[in-house]
């Protein structure tokens, strides 16, 4: 029995030594208040490629855990690919419950999640393990809308320092944008399913092939038979007409498409590879 449980020891050893590290909370200041966030970072001293997070309208944590497995899932495979992974909380730090079925958002994507991208940013030049000319931007459904709105020309940092490198948007909802004649300043893929019902693929393309006369830096990846949400694991296909999850879309149809999901591992990592 020494020998096998010499051998599990050694085996559980291991385990821990190449286990990934936990995230850590970190406060940020904003005009008004502090920008609570949860941070993702590989060991050593750096610098590393950092990229910002943005969670749906479901919100970033939940009553036992900061970060949702959906959200963790991507953070440590953003981290095992080397690069840090701030998750700013914009409802939490707002004392907000889930918006995705509230008819009156308190929290603009459009205004105070570009603010709280904004602070982010700022923060993380501030850091000495940050390569600051990597910092890239990677959002969820209404965290993608706002990243939308973050990239336009007319959003660009005052401080003049390095931008954005890079910007991936999950799912946006893209019909404002497409309305208002959307640009981008940063290198910005859309990622969207065809059968989405919650946001509008068909939105999407107009917002993006409308940016092509006055910025060559968009691109939109549409997956065949993909719905809402095509990335969330061990979430099966329904509709959020008959979900009691208050952090499901209010209408539509979600859930995981194993292909989908996999090809945007593979998009996602060639883009911020760029």
């Amino acid at each position: 029995m020494r020998p096998r449980l010499t051998a599990l020891l050694l085996t559980l050893l291991m385990s821990a030594a190449h286990a990934l590290p936990a995230p850590q909370p970190v406060d940020i200041p904003l005009a008004s208040g502090v920008l609570h966030a949860q941070l993702y970072k590989p060991e050593g001293a750096g610098p590393f490629p950092t990229v910002i997070a943005l969670h749906g309208c479901g919100g970033l944590g939940g009553h036992s855990d900061p970060v949702l497995p959906r959200y963790r899932d991507w953070a440590e495979r953003l981290l095992r690919a080397g690069n840090a992974v701030l998750l700013p909380d914009s409802y939490g730090s707002r004392a907000l419950e889930p918006q995705c079925r509230v008819r009156e958002m308190h929290l603009k994507a459009r205004r105070e999640r570009v603010a709280d991208i904004a602070a982010s940013r700022a923060w993380l030049m501030k850091q000495p393990w940050v390569a600051r000319d990597r910092v890239s931007l990677i959002g969820w459904a209404n965290g993608a809308s706002a990243l939308l709105w973050a990239v336009r020309p007319q959003s660009v940092a005052r401080d003049q320092g390095h931008d954005f490198r890079a910007a991936i948007a999950f799912y946006p909802d893209c019909r404002i944008s497409a309305g208002l004649g959307w640009s981008t300043r940063v290198p910005t893929l859309v990622l969207i399913g065809a059968d989405d019902d919650v946001s509008s693929p068909p939105a999407c393309r107009q917002m993006v092939d409308g940016a092509r006369g006055r910025s060559a830096l968009a691109r939109v990846v549409v997956y065949p038979g993909a719905d809402h949400d095509f990335d969330r694991a061990n979430k099966p296909l329904h509709a959020a007409a008959g979900s009691s999850d208050a952090a499901a879309p209010e209408r539509g149809h979600f859930g995981m498409d194993a292909e989908a999901r996999a090809e945007s591992q593979k998009d996602v990592a060639e883009w911020l590879a760029r």
